[in-house]
């Protein structure tokens, strides 16, 4: 073990996607390194920096938000303070590429000046690859992902221009596992939707310019390592795979489980009578719904799963992110009539992590993305899912090949209704065919997700490689 007086100083500048889904967990992840007396800057946007967690006090000598404004784009700049894709609509995500682009200049002046060991980067920013190059500066890829979708998404062919292409030629390629996996898997598009999505997500250029999948390639190409949230007891065939079909050393950093939160007590209207709701609720009993900031849900998919949850008969906190078209009929009418004293519904923000913890809270019905996944069933929740884009449909079906979620069914179409919201809700919380469901995931939250010593000896080793790839480059 290394004598802390011993060891170098470490700095590792961070650089997530300018996504809530992706600062937080990079965040999480300057967390943890620092209290193995790693430096670290923070790179985001001033408007992205002002909505993120204040840095933890013991450890504020050591993490540092380092602001770098977002171009503005001519002739049509993005909204006011319209830095993150939460604050803008989908039509006008290839102008925030464009303007986060536009960041690798002020980029590598901020490398240049401040000269640090290590770059972390996200699945987006390619450039930083000729970044590190040029200033010998050590790049590690940190996609928020599963192994498995990592290894989805990449493979051997997946190198360079038309190469891309002819291993996945059409939608249909996606309703398989690839022919690079060698062991029995569940990761793949279940309908044509997904597939066309997902496809399109690897292989339009758009507006920017290059596809997200050729920025994926750059990126493992140029780097050193990759670190992935995950742990060998979730994904141990996954995570060789992905070392052995990019030539890298991967590095779980375990599963970044977040810290105990203090027991709800808010004084604030809405929060001190829902806080009193759930206190009045039995253990377990409460289903959380909230489907994340990232995708924008129409009206007619809102209606559609509060008409699952009545349908369901279960207690509930619905969270609803406020819709662009305003407050005219967010909800069903009568609903919030329908099913009062059995659910409580609240438009705009809400603490997720503290409803998680609640001890009334049993099951979450939600969107599948990684971060909250991880939250989720770290609290011993059920997981109840309902994928929208990117990788939500590949974590979902990796935690179904687990055992460890049901999702809601969808039809070819990629719609869902009612009836299969309530199905998978009941399923999940009472039917006797959960039972496993609810054991299998109480398991893997005290053994895998929650479980403090694992997590630390992952990032332990991970800190260890950052401090002694600094010897070796020495």
């Amino acid at each position: 073990m290394m004598n802390p007086e011993e060891e170098n100083e470490v700095h590792v500048v961070m650089v997530p996607w300018l996504a809530f889904g992706q600062m937080i967990p990079f965040l999480d992840l300057s967390i943890a390194l620092a209290k193995f007396n790693i430096h670290i800057s923070f790179i985001s946007t001033p408007h992205n920096i002002e909505r993120l967690p204040k840095i933890p006090q013991n450890l504020s000598h050591l993490i540092k938000y380092v602001p770098i404004p977002l171009p503005l784009l001519h002739p049509n700049p993005l909204p006011e303070n319209a830095t993150a894709t939460t604050d803008i609509p989908a039509e006008r995500m290839d102008d925030l590429k464009i303007a986060c682009d536009l960041l690798q200049e002020p980029f590598k002046n901020l490398i240049a000046e401040r000269s640090p060991n290590w770059i972390v980067v996200d699945f987006f920013h390619h450039w930083a690859v000729d970044i590190a190059q040029e200033l010998d500066v050590q790049l590690i890829l940190f996609p928020i992902a599963t192994a498995s979708t990592a290894v989805f998404f990449w493979s051997p062919e997946f190198l360079s221009g038309e190469a891309r292409r002819q291993a996945r030629p059409s939608p249909a390629h996606m309703m398989a596992p690839p022919d690079w996996v060698d062991f029995p898997s569940q990761v793949a598009c279940r309908n044509s939707h997904e597939a066309v999505a997902m496809h399109n997500l690897l292989y339009s250029t758009g507006a920017s310019g290059i596809e997200d999948g050729a920025r994926l390639a750059r990126l493992i190409q140029g780097s050193h390592a990759l670190a992935i949230r995950t742990c060998m007891e979730l994904e141990g065939d996954y995570l060789n795979l992905l070392s052995k079909i990019t030539g890298k050393p991967v590095f779980p950093v375990g599963c970044l489980p977040p810290a105990e939160e203090k027991r709800m007590i808010m004084t604030e209207e809405p929060w001190s009578k829902i806080c009193d709701w759930l206190d009045k609720q039995e253990a377990s009993s409460v289903v959380f719904v909230g489907f994340g900031s990232e995708y924008k849900l129409s009206r007619d998919e809102i209606h559609e799963i509060a008409y699952g949850i009545e349908l369901s008969g279960l207690p509930f906190m619905f969270s609803v992110r406020r819709p662009d078209w305003g407050d005219d009929q967010i909800l069903p009418p009568g609903f919030e009539a329908r099913v009062a004293g059995r659910g409580v519904v609240q438009i705009g923000w809400a603490p997720q992590r503290e409803i998680l913890s609640h001890p009334s809270i049993g099951a979450s019905l939600f969107h599948a993305g990684w971060a909250s996944i991880v939250e989720t069933i770290s609290y011993g929740n059920i997981l109840v899912l309902l994928p929208f884009i990117i990788a939500q449909p590949l974590d979902s079906r990796l935690l179904v090949e687990k055992g460890l979620a049901v999702e809601v069914e969808r039809g070819g179409d990629g719609s869902f209704s009612r009836d299969g919201i309530a199905c998978a809700l009941k399923k999940a919380m009472v039917s006797k065919e959960g039972e496993t469901l609810r054991a299998r995931t109480r398991e893997a939250a005290n053994a895998i997700f929650a479980n403090k010593q694992l997590n630390y000896d992952y990032i332990k080793t991970f800190a260890e490689y950052l401090k002694n790839g600094i010897k070796e480059n020495k």
